[in-house]
This record gives C-alpha cells, sequence and structure tokens, in this order.
C-alpha cells in the first residue's frame, strides 16, 4: 500500500512516531483478545483503529492507556518505553481518553467537570479532595476548555442534565483538560445525530491542527474514513490491513470481514 501523508503533507515515516506499538499481544484466560498487533502514530495525525465488535479495539486502547499490561508486546509514548504504565502514569505522561459509555460528575456544573480534570492534572488526587480545583485560575482555564468545544454557554449546567451530543463534548473537554499529547477516542461519535456528528469531527480536527495525534475507535465506517488519515483494520485480534481509507476500503480482506457483514455504516 502507499504511505499515507498527514493532513500538514508530511510523510509519516519522516520523523519520530509519537506513540509506536509493536507485538501487542492480550490474552485472558483462554481467550487471545489481541495477538501481535503493531502500528504507529504521528503527531498531527488522526489514526482510525476500526473492525467487527470484538475484534480487539478497546483491548488495544486498555494497555495503550495502561488499563491492564499486554501478555507480550511493546508500547512507546513520546520517546520512552511505557509498557505496563499505570492510567495514572499514562495522563502524566500525556495521553487522554474518551470512553464510549460517558459518566460525567453528574450532580456538578458542566464547568467543574470540567475543573475536576484540571485540578487532577495540576495537583492530583489529593489536591482534587482538599478542593484546589475550584481556583479562579482553574475556572478560567475550563471556560477556556468548554469555549473550545461549543459548551462554554452551558457551563452552569448540572451535567446530568445534558443530552448525548453535549455530553460527549464534555467527555472531550475533560479530556483535553488533561492537556494530552495524545487522544484516544472510543465511539465518540456514537449516537450522534447529523448535526451533532458534524460538529464533534469539527473539534477532533481542531485538536490534529494543534499538533496532537488522535488514535480513533468508531463504528460508523463513514465518519472513520472521512476524518483519518490512515486506518488500521483489526480482526478476531489480529491487524488485518492499514492503509488510507481507500485503500482499507477496496481490501477484499476487511470487505469479508467487516463491510461485508451488512455494515454500510456501522458495524
Amino acid at each position: 500500500m502507499t504511505e499515507a501523508r498527514r493532513h500538514d503533507g508530511e510523510l509519516p515515516g519522516s520523523r519520530e512516531p509519537l506513540l509506536s506499538v509493536r507485538g501487542l499481544s492480550k490474552r485472558f484466560g483462554g481467550l487471545q483478545a489481541l495477538e501481535d498487533v503493531s502500528f504507529d502514530l504521528y503527531g498531527g495525525e488522526i489514526l482510525g483503529l476500526l473492525g467487527p465488535n470484538g475484534a480487539g479495539k478497546t483491548t488495544c486502547f486498555n494497555m495503550i492507556s495502561g488499563v491492564f499490561p499486554p501478555t507480550s508486546g511493546h508500547v512507546r509514548f513520546d520517546g520512552a518505553e511505557t509498557t505496563g504504565a499505570s492510567p495514572a502514569e499514562m495522563a502524566r505522561r500525556g495521553v487522554g481518553r474518551t470512553f464510549q459509555i460517558v459518566r460525567p460528575f453528574a450532580s456538578l456544573s458542566v464547568l467543574e467537570n470540567v475543573s475536576v480534570s484540571l485540578g487532577l492534572r495540576r495537583y492530583g488526587s489529593l489536591g482534587c479532595l482538599l478542593g484546589r480545583w475550584g481556583t479562579k485560575k482553574i475556572r478560567e482555564e475550563a471556560r477556556e476548555i468548554l469555549d473550545s468545544v461549543g459548551l462554554a454557554d452551558l457551563a452552569s449546567r448540572r451535567a446530568g442534565l445534558l443530552p448525548l451530543g453535549n455530553l460527549r463534548r464534555l467527555e472531550l473537554a475533560r479530556a483535553l483538560a488533561l492537556r494530552p499529547k495524545l487522544l484516544l477516542l472510543d465511539e465518540s461519535f456514537s449516537g450522534l445525530r447529523a448535526e451533532e456528528i458534524r460538529q464533534m469531527a469539527l473539534h477532533v480536527r481542531a485538536v490534529r491542527d494543534a499538533g496532537m495525534g488522535v488514535l480513533l475507535i468508531e463504528h460508523n465506517m463513514k465518519v472513520a474514513m472521512a476524518l483519518s488519515e490512515r486506518i488500521v483494520v483489526l480482526d478476531h485480534g489480529r491487524k488485518l490491513a492499514e492503509g488510507t481509507g481507500a485503500e482499507v476500503a477496496a481490501d477484499p480482506r476487511v470487505v469479508e470481514a467487516y463491510l461485508g457483514k451488512g455494515a454500510s455504516g456501522h458495524a
């Protein structure tokens, strides 16, 4: 396959990857959830991680972000070996993550939700328990982040009252509060209406344009193809294909394993 260029026209291989995954495998008892998966991701690039349900996408996310260690293989992030590092350590190093099921602090305001994330980054868990996330400086920074995702007007709204589209933008804002170099997006477009998808796509591209790397799990094939400079397809825990959207969509193995399963836009 031809080597895809990032949105700025630079070839990915012309500099050091932000994230490098090599031979990543994970076994849960008798289940081989992921087997010998390798890929690179660069700053200023959106890489789509696609595949049918149960392909190993979330397992891969969990090992990159430190939820659990791999059975074998290596993860290298921002020039350092990070295999087996804890989620707190990965967040400190600059990995932010959203989740498919959004769980905000429902009783807190939208502004307070982002302020807590900022407080965690700046003061740690103890500082948050002591209420340091409520300082004027942190509130001002939280408002700037909310403005960047179009939620500034809802800063005082209780998070538990938000509809799904705004909840997903709040989840993005909380991840951005960690000031990540790498953003892992897990089904951030799921359940959104067409206009909400358009708005979220603008925010994700803005993140990329700011120089962050974005690793995207997405079942909406149309969205994934439109956003991603490159795509990695997993099937039954193995890497099936890698390339541009056009190359992947034309790969007979992908058509059989993913697109051919009645998936005109969803897996």
